[in-house]
């Protein structure tokens, strides 16, 4: 029997989008003949590895090559069902298979017009990891399966994974986003939306911060030698406590991004979020300590830039919190609301704060001095009740 082969390739083409990404295609060999099937997936040259044929360097590298091995796999049935029914064998046929037999898909629409979305770098992973949720809830889902029982099945399970509300409505809202999308492109009408009239729940947003004592345990913390990769996850975050930077302005750092002058040592960038400008002295910030990890990772300060997918580094915090035995839930993000925070216990101005966060509107720096304001109340009723 003649056995088609299939392998992954990269930018067979040779043309890159403008965004400087490449399209990752299954190729079907059989008698010198071959057919491409796309993957939706797009990626920059630097993340494939052409000897091995699969991503890498990439956040989401794992998933995205289960997703193409999962892909051949399918290809793979549909040749043996070609095979059973008696049929010849061939790339025609098989692409007839391919498609006669498919389904209008929502999954593959959606990692498609999460990739092409003119979106922050920090956006398209965080919609990928709804993405990357929804695949583990159901593999394949028609667009006519998207119900709002479909919704309230997936949102039960989210709370079953152990999510919280606020988190839960994020997915959901990304969800929404990309069923509105294919309403706008006629895969899907109106009437079939099945976030009509339902309401995505939040409740309101608090800012988490660490005290002085529980960054201080964090500080202090002897990670387990096996562990390292918890060690990196805890030097950014103790970075950005002492910078106040975001995941997203971290991870986008370059040795370039620091400057080294005669009196001072300045970070300088621009928010991912916002494009306002960024300049930090950080010798002067909480004593020097986000020089001294520089310093620590001076053979290799780009590296330490580098980070897995935010929701990734989160979960190894939580290790770390365990680690150190801090009870608080606290994500990377609580970094930047520490920083602020004791900032502002230190008596630093507020304006100087907002510049050194590089907020556009003082209101958004005034929500930590209510901070602030309320735990000060809060612990001086527990000393009139003593």
């Amino acid at each position: 029997m003649k056995k088609i082969r299939y392998r992954a390739v990269f930018n067979r083409k040779k043309q890159l989008r403008s965004d400087g990404k490449g399209l990752v295609q299954i190729e079907a060999y059989l008698e010198r003949c071959r057919m491409y099937v796309s993957t939706h997936i797009y990626i920059y040259s630097t993340q494939w590895d052409d000897a091995k044929r699969e991503i890498c360097c990439h956040p989401h590298a794992e998933e995205l090559n289960w997703m193409i091995a999962e892909r051949m796999t399918e290809l793979e049935g549909k040749e043996i069902a070609l095979w059973k029914s008696g049929r010849n064998i061939s790339l025609r046929a098989l692409r007839e298979e391919v498609k006669n037999g498919s389904v209008p898909q929502f999954l593959p629409f959606m990692a498609s017009e999460i990739e092409k979305g003119r979106i922050r770098e920090s956006t398209r992973e965080n919609r990928y990891t709804t993405y990357f949720l929804l695949k583990e809830f159901c593999e394949e889902l028609a667009f006519d399966e998207l119900t709002p029982g479909f919704i309230s099945k997936f949102e039960a399970w989210l709370v079953s994974r152990g999510y919280h509300t606020n988190t839960v409505g994020k997915h959901l809202t990304h969800l929404r986003i990309y069923i509105n999308a294919a309403i706008v492109r006629g895969l899907m009408s109106e009437e079939d939306n099945p976030f009509h009239k339902r309401r995505i729940s939040h409740r309101p947003f608090a800012h988490t911060h660490l005290t002085p004592f529980e960054l201080e345990k964090l500080e202090r913390l002897a990670v387990p030698p096996k562990q390292q990769h918890l060690r990196h996850a805890l030097d950014a975050f103790l970075f950005c406590c002492y910078t106040g930077l975001r995941y997203s302005d971290f991870v986008q750092l370059t040795a370039a991004n620091i400057q080294r002058g005669a009196n001072h040592t300045w970070i300088n960038t621009e928010s991912q979020k916002t494009g306002a400008s960024i300049s930090l002295p950080i010798d002067l910030l909480f004593e020097g300590k986000a020089l001294a990890l520089l310093d620590k990772y001076a053979e290799g300060v780009d590296a330490f830039f580098r980070l897995p997918s935010n929701s990734t580094v989160d979960k190894r915090l939580q290790s770390i919190a365990q680690h150190a035995g801090i009870r608080k839930h606290f994500s990377f993000h609580s970094a930047r609301h520490t920083n602020a925070t004791l900032l502002l216990m230190q008596g630093v101005n507020v304006t100087t704060v907002q510049r050194l966060l590089g907020h556009k509107n003082v209101k958004t720096t005034m929500n930590y001095c209510e901070v602030i304001n309320q735990t000060i109340i809060k612990e001086l009723k527990k000393c009139r009740k003593r």
